[in-house]
């Protein structure tokens, strides 16, 4: 798994479909750095997102993707960490793009 998933993320779940393997993920409830120097608090989840990366044991592996969205209580704006989760123009983990890419290229 990526390491930014370890680190910010717990695994809630995961089901076997066929040749499909879905792991599901929501963002631990630790504060972001970036707002440490503000007053905010836990307010839900952003719609979950599906991005595909590396298959494992020859199935194909689908990650669903919850994160949260934080309320500064002074400012009352929603705010989010900046994650950097799907490579640009695809739907499919930066890691996973990158080795695509490369295979490309022989």
């Amino acid at each position: 798994m990526p390491e930014l998933l370890i680190t910010h993320f717990d695994l809630t779940g995961h089901r076997t479909d066929g040749d499909t393997l879905h792991l599901h993920f929501e963002e631990k409830l630790n504060t972001p750095r970036e707002f440490s120097s503000s007053l905010i608090i836990a307010y839900g989840f952003h719609k979950e997102i599906t991005i595909q990366d590396f298959p494992v044991r020859g199935k194909k592996v689908f990650l669903h993707i919850k994160r949260r969205r934080w309320l500064n209580k002074q400012s009352k704006q929603v705010v989010q960490r900046d994650w950097n989760l799907v490579a640009q123009g695809t739907r499919m983990t930066a890691e996973f793009a990158a080795f695509l890419k490369a295979l490309g290229q022989y």
